[in-house]
């Protein structure tokens, strides 16, 4: 279970507990370009998607449920789906 967090000038995304360990938490958030992706707090990659898509030069995150309509939705207007490898790499700044 996470909360997810997207770099809006990459599209790296990570959970905050990655970001904390690799030191980039300070007073419980992560710094700017780290945003929080709006959803479930104690989403979990079984039943989540981790959805980014790029806007003008800007990244945006969301959560959805795995194969809802809401996620064949989104995937059909431009979002990418987060690979759960990706999810895991490391994240140093």
């Amino acid at each position: 279970m996470a909360s997810f967090f997207i770099a809006t000038d990459t599209g790296q995304v990570a959970t905050l507990r990655q970001l904390d360990e690799a030191g980039l938490v300070t007073q419980g958030r992560p710094p700017k370009p780290w945003f929080p992706i709006q959803g479930s707090r104690d989403a979990t990659t079984l039943w989540y998607a981790v959805m980014r898509k790029q806007v003008k030069h800007v990244y945006i995150g969301a959560l959805c449920i795995r194969h809802s309509g809401h996620h064949a939705s989104l995937l059909e207007s431009g979002w990418q789906e987060v690979s759960v490898e990706e999810l895991r790499g490391s994240y140093a700044m």
